[in-house]
């Protein structure tokens, strides 16, 4: 058999290369990204992390052993501009400079994104001080998230749990329950933004609505971790991208 030439060429992301890592029970962010990077010129890889069928402290600690073997499945021949493990909960649980150090030890990436300091930046670039939260999930896991953005310097005013336990019903929890439970927390008037967080709502679709109908910005995880990434790599967004924060450039010295 005789060898034809060829030439190599560069990477499939001329724009930008981006790399995800989603927990194996999110059905809903994988999808909202691609929604958000439609450019042909972004590429955008994902990986599945374990994640347990309930998201619980203990499952999220587990995530973050697991965290350095899901990155390094991801191109390791790629060179990314920003990298992001795909959850709220878990970064608050496991630390935003630990999350950072497993994907940075595992692949070769300018960046590390996650949602929780997407959020914060968010927060920062809207200019805002209270928040009102909407989550899905149990209150161990609910709590200690009100705790870091009250840390952080954030007053929150009003909170809202599905109490969810089970991932799989995250992804299945009906976009009008979580736009009613977003009006709900948004009516109170010492709240000035609405965080909707967990990668598995769905979410994209309510936002615009929802700050019509409130007066006030809207934010949710999967919104800003994609905001975040795009200013930190330099990938284009959807033009119909939801939402006040689109039109928001990064703060100064961001994360």
């Amino acid at each position: 058999m005789s060898h034809f030439p060829y030439r190599l060429t560069g990477p499939i992301g001329s724009a930008a290369t981006l790399g995800l890592i989603a927990l194996q029970v999110d059905e809903t962010i994988e999808q909202d990204f691609r929604r958000l990077f439609p450019g042909r010129d972004v590429a955008l890889y994902v990986n599945r992390i374990p994640s347990g069928a309930e998201l619980t402290p203990d499952s999220i600690a587990q995530m973050g052993r697991d965290l350095p073997t899901a990155a390094a499945l991801l191109p390791q021949a790629a060179k990314f501009d920003a990298v992001a493990y795909g959850c709220t909960s878990g970064t608050t649980l496991i630390g935003v400079d630990r999350v950072r150090d497993l994907v940075q030890g595992a692949v070769q990436t300018r960046h590390v994104a996650q949602p929780l300091t997407a959020t914060l930046t968010a927060f920062s670039a809207l200019e805002i001080s209270s928040i009102g939260l909407v989550s899905p999930y149990i209150d161990s896991v609910s709590g200690p998230m009100q705790k870091t953005f009250e840390a952080a310097g954030y007053r929150v005013p009003a909170m809202v749990s599905f109490g969810e336990e089970v991932e799989a019903n995250v992804a299945r929890i009906d976009p009008a329950s979580i736009h009613a439970a977003a009006l709900e927390v948004g009516k109170n008037p010492e709240i000035e933004t609405v965080f909707l967080s967990c990668t598995n709502l769905r979410t994209l679709d309510i936002i615009e609505d929802l700050e019509q109908r409130l007066g006030k910005p809207v934010v949710s995880s999967n919104q800003a971790l994609a905001w975040h990434m795009a200013h930190l790599s330099g990938a284009p967004l959807a033009v119909d991208a939801p939402g006040v924060l689109f039109q928001k450039p990064l703060p100064e010295n961001p994360s």
